[in-house]
């Protein structure tokens, strides 16, 4: 074998292990998933293979699944825009922090530290009906009686915003460090205002960072099930509620199947979207 043939083999000699985790961990599991969803549910509760359209029919025509789906957008949108209003100026103030930095970061990223499911479960004891908030409000004289605040869609937006923002803030915070101060000076120094300067130059300059926060929040909040379950009344079910409601407690693993890759296809194409028009580098430095 020639010196260039081995040069040419040895990348892939050193990525195939990579290789080979992906192709077992997601492209075969995608594959069994696609298959499945072309299979058919008989009235015995028995899966029936072969190539049939039924589940895709009923998904994609039915009422109830596109209606949930919307829904699930709408919130997915409601959740990031929270994000990016909230967390913003957080970043912002981590960025330009003069000695404490570190220290910010670090407080930053604790909440990764405890489970998920477990910070979506503290809100019962926050706005339960024997929560802290009722609490304070019933021995204040505010209130009467307690108010319920849980179970509802504003309780999964401020869920889903309590679990992504700091996703937000990292994405945010790596961009506006890629700014220099001395812009936001050369501006002020020719007549900008502070306000002006930002306006300007920081925020245009922090756009991709805002974008990337964007595309991860939408991504993971359109694709969350727990919130929704545990935050969440009959009404607020999301699309991956479906999925789980399907594959788990119906054992219908061929519409499960389709409801799945229904979405997969839909946050699918937001992403090739955003990679068309900003590319995946700025996500990829957030998530470093």
């Amino acid at each position: 074998m020639s010196v260039e043939a081995r040069e040419r083999r040895q990348p892939w000699i050193l990525l195939s292990p990579a290789l080979t985790a992906i192709g077992l961990l997601l492209f075969v599991p995608l594959f069994f998933i696609v298959v499945y969803s072309f299979w058919l549910r008989t009235a015995t509760g028995a899966d029936q293979a072969g190539f049939y359209l039924d589940n895709w029919n009923e998904a994609l025509t039915d009422p109830f699944y596109r209606d949930i789906l919307f829904s699930t957008l709408r919130i997915a949108a409601i959740t990031t825009v929270a994000c990016a209003v909230l967390g913003y100026p957080a970043a912002y103030f981590i960025a330009r922090s003069k000695g404490n930095k570190a220290l910010l970061l670090l407080l930053l990223m604790l909440p990764f530290w405890i489970s998920y499911i477990i910070r979506t479960m503290s809100w019962i004891n926050i706005l339960g009906v024997s929560g802290a908030v009722n609490w304070v409000l019933l021995n204040l004289g505010i209130t009467s009686e307690p108010i319920q605040m849980l179970y509802n869609e504003p309780t999964v937006i401020l869920g889903l915003v309590h679990f992504l923002l700091p996703f937000m803030v990292l994405n945010v915070y790596v961009a506006l460090e890629g700014v220099d101060v001395s812009l936001e000076d050369a501006a002020c120094s020719l007549g900008s205002t502070r306000w002006q300067a930002f306006r300007e130059v920081t925020l245009p300059l922090s756009l991709p960072g805002l974008a990337a926060g964007g595309l991860l929040c939408f991504v993971l909040s359109a694709g969350t099930y727990i919130t929704p379950l545990v935050l969440g009344g009959p009404t607020d079910a999301m699309y991956a509620n479906l999925v789980f409601e399907a594959i788990i407690t119906q054992l219908n693993w061929p519409l499960g199947s389709a409801l799945s890759l229904m979405l997969l296809g839909v946050l699918g194409a937001l992403v090739l979207v955003y990679n068309h028009y900003l590319g995946m580098g700025q996500l990829m430095k957030g998530l470093g």
